[in-house]
């Protein structure tokens, strides 16, 4: 049923979102392993965070592209900006508000603590502060709909005030405008903050939305060249692909080989390291988005768990796991008690996750798609 629902769909980009969930879960297991300093572990930590980042190029590429068309297509005015938001809004407020209520309900029963819990429901609860530990996940959320906000908003008053002749330049210098201002703001977090700690790096900076925001918009601005230069990008994707897999080669193998840490380049930490992410993330695009249709057997798995990867990222955590953990006792030392509880903790986010996408996540589309 899932797998024949849109015939239009990418391959290439269901295989970069079903990687990202995958990877964001095996990141979130490292909760369930017993502490360590192993290589494993550091990639199981390494793992959940590329994730998100794939997640955020991909969302930016996927609604730059929906935005690029709005904009050329007729004057952009305010309604246009709304029905835009409308759609978004759909797509994401339902399933986060409900699974929101979700975990404020399993708090009281694990007894954690919810400080604060009236920005969650506005998206402040990271906006321009450390992440708050209640629905930790959450953070990447905030920094999507915030960008799914700010780059309408910018791209109609920018046109209002300016009224631009060719819509196509201005989209992108809109677009580089909004890269430069939030790239701006890590170098301010670099001259006003005394970070020298990856501990306080994770929570103050990769996880506060207003460093991030410029990650969304580094995939708008693929949407743009993939619309405006469609011959250039598929021309070079193998070329845009070295060039990805050069800049992971540097950020995780080179960085460390190197000794290029935090209390000694906080510069590179602060403030180029998760735009060179962005932009290593980025390279993998003219690839994947060429990637159109797949007849092999995992062509079906692929997009199930693409299809499901929403719903997956607002259970896996503050839902299944602290619910497995609170309920379910296990011996982390023996390894057959500990396969059997990341075997179940898997299996159970899954099914939850089709089932909230069966019959909440998919019938809300459907409504949308029928009023648009």
């Amino acid at each position: 049923m899932i797998g024949n629902q849109n015939q239009q769909r990418i391959f290439g980009l269901d295989l970069m979102r079903a990687i990202a969930i995958l990877m964001v879960l095996f990141g979130h297991c490292v909760w369930i392993l017993p502490n360590s300093n192993s290589l494993f572990h550091q990639m199981m930590v390494l793992s959940g965070f590329l994730g998100v980042e794939v997640f955020f190029i991909l969302s930016g590429f996927l609604i730059g592209k929906i935005l690029y068309d709005l904009y050329l297509k007729e004057d952009f005015t305010l309604s246009k900006v709304f029905y835009f938001l409308k759609r978004r809004w759909y797509r994401t407020f339902p399933n986060y508000f409900l699974v929101l209520l979700v975990d404020i309900g399993i708090a009281s029963i694990v007894g954690y603590s919810t400080p604060y819990l009236w920005k969650y429901f506005v998206f402040l609860q990271n906006i321009n502060t450390t992440m708050l530990p209640f629905f930790p996940e959450s953070w990447s959320l905030a920094v999507e709909e915030h960008a799914y906000i700010v780059l309408p908003l910018f791209l109609f008053l920018a046109t209002w005030f300016l009224k631009p002749k060719h819509k196509s330049r201005f989209f992108l210098v809109a677009v580089l405008a909004l890269i430069f201002i939030f790239f701006c703001a890590k170098i301010n977090y670099e001259l006003t903050t005394m970070n020298t700690t990856l501990a306080q790096w994770n929570v103050s900076l990769k996880a506060v939305v207003l460093y991030r925001l410029d990650s969304i918009f580094i995939g708008v601005l693929c949407s743009w060249i993939y619309c405006t230069y469609k011959s250039f990008w598929q021309t070079n994707k193998h070329v845009f692909f070295v060039i990805g897999i050069s800049v992971f080669i540097f950020q995780f193998v080179a960085i460390g080989y190197f000794r290029l840490m935090i209390d000694t380049y906080p510069f590179l930490w602060n403030v180029l390291y998760l735009p060179m992410v962005s932009i290593g993330v980025a390279c993998f695009l003219p690839v994947l988005s060429d990637w159109k249709t797949e007849t092999a057997f995992y062509q079906k798995p692929i997009v199930f768990i693409s299809v499901v990867s929403y719903s997956v990222y607002l259970l896996h955590y503050s839902v299944v796991l602290q619910l497995l953990k609170h309920y379910i006792s296990y011996d982390a030392q023996n390894t057959f008690q500990l396969l059997g509880f990341v075997f179940v903790y898997v299996l159970l986010t899954f099914f939850l996750s089709y089932l909230l996408y069966r019959f909440y996540e998919k019938p809300l589309m459907d409504l949308r798609d029928k009023n648009s």
